[in-house]
């Protein structure tokens, strides 16, 4: 069966068949976006260095009462901490929210926005990984639009008025969150996973202050890490690229490449962790005007059906998606295969980029992450990838374009063998 399966993937990725029809209203959709590119009111977060400096920008911007949002996980290591300490030094009233969950959900939204109003706060703090941040993202949604609900939010543009004053500090250096338009949501009810878009959603502020880091396990450092290195690629393959968004990618992979080892092996060493975080920033600030592409969309709806984590996942799918594109991509990879240091200019174009998928096969190998996701179960492939298709097109701007029974085959590659195997 495995067989079998692997072969039919094979086949199937060299004979891309998605409707001519959808094929050019996704491609004039996104041509359109990528044209509209210059005039969309796009912002970098303004970067804060250290947690010392959060109690100034809030007197500045005259909020009082602060809501934090992060888990349970990060509450308990005490990484809060210090952010809970520089507050209360300064006189300024907060609330915690640590009930945050991988994946957050609409329930963890309506929880932390019940304690906003309670509490009168006038200000948000996404502390911790992705989730905590785009669980911050949704409760400055919904407090700027009270009788919306998220779900009427979703997708591109709907959100439109200004939100309360959102700070970023992520304590991992991967989700690119800080630095996004985007807060990703599971409807707690039909587990599906969706996206909300719109500029409001960008962080006034990011505080990229490695310390908050340092007690971060390896292999969570690692798919973070990947997920960083995911966001710069799909980003730099993808057709709405700038001269901005490419050199962000690049710079991305370069840190990636020079500082993710050592950061997992040296978890105490803050230069590799300050590149790090700078590496997921560049990534995001590159994702978030060239968009992603099918690997975040698999990804997604794999953390929304199983509570996979969304780096973890990444790191997975990276490969086989690349390996997909095939020759379409292999300009490009070149290129980044040259910022990670797996190739030089003189290297031939095919093998340099051979050169880079295989480079993140062997980090994958180092820092020992898989290459399948036990949880899927082969019944749920067709809606999984109704999802992922319903997500990515026509928004995604991917060098080849794949509907929902093309996209089918990433699933197939990972189930673990020994469960296709015919007894």
């Amino acid at each position: 069966m495995q067989r079998y399966i692997l072969e039919r993937v094979s086949t199937e990725s060299e004979n891309f068949h998605m409707n001519p029809l959808k094929k050019i209203y996704c491609r004039i959709f996104q041509n359109v976006f990528k044209f509209a590119l210059p005039f969309l009111p796009y912002r970098n977060p303004e970067i804060i260095s250290s947690l010392k400096a959060v109690p100034d920008v809030l007197k500045k911007k005259k909020c009082k009462n602060v809501l934090i949002i992060t888990d349970a996980g990060i509450h308990k290591l005490g990484l809060t901490d210090c952010l809970e300490k520089v507050l209360t030094d300064s006189n300024i009233p907060y609330i915690l929210y640590d009930k945050t969950v991988a994946n957050p959900t609409t329930v963890n939204v309506a929880e932390a926005l019940e304690l906003y109003h309670k509490n009168n706060c006038q200000a948000i703090i996404g502390f911790g990984g992705g989730s905590s941040m785009d669980c911050a993202k949704a409760v400055g949604a919904r407090v700027a639009k009270p009788h919306q609900s998220l779900a009427k939010m979703k997708g591109i543009l709907k959100v439109h008025k200004k939100l309360p004053l959102l700070i970023a500090v992520p304590t991992t250096a991967g989700t690119g969150s800080e630095t996004t338009l985007a807060a990703v949501i599971v409807d707690a009810e039909t587990r599906h996973k969706y996206a909300i878009n719109d500029f409001p959603l960008i962080p006034r502020y990011a505080v990229l202050d490695p310390k908050v880091t340092l007690s971060l396990p390896p292999f969570i450092t690692a798919t973070t890490g990947m997920d960083a290195l995911t966001h710069a690629v799909e980003a730099y393959i993808g057709n709405s690229t700038t001269p901005g968004t490419r050199k962000n990618a690049r710079d991305a992979v370069q840190l990636i490449f020079e500082n993710l080892d050592t950061a997992y092996t040296d978890g105490s060493n803050k230069e590799a962790r300050r590149n790090m975080l700078r590496a997921s920033y560049f990534a995001g600030c590159a994702f978030t005007k060239s968009y992603v592409g099918y690997v975040h969309a698999v990804a997604h709806s794999l953390g929304g059906q199983y509570n996979v984590p969304h780096g973890l996942a990444n790191a997975v799918l990276l490969p086989y998606v690349l390996e997909a594109y095939g020759k379409t991509i292999y300009k490009k990879l070149a290129a980044l295969a040259i910022a990670a240091g797996v190739a030089s200019k003189e290297t031939p174009e095919e093998e340099a980029a051979l050169n880079f998928i295989q480079a993140v096969k062997d980090m994958k190998a180092r820092f020992g992450i898989g290459d399948t996701i036990p949880e899927i179960q082969e019944e749920d492939i067709p809606k999984l990838s109704h999802y992922a298709d319903k997500e990515a097109n026509p928004l995604y701007p991917v060098p080849v374009l794949m509907d929902a029974q093309e996209l089918e085959k990433f699933y197939y590659m990972l189930i673990p063998a020994k469960e296709n195997t015919v007894q």
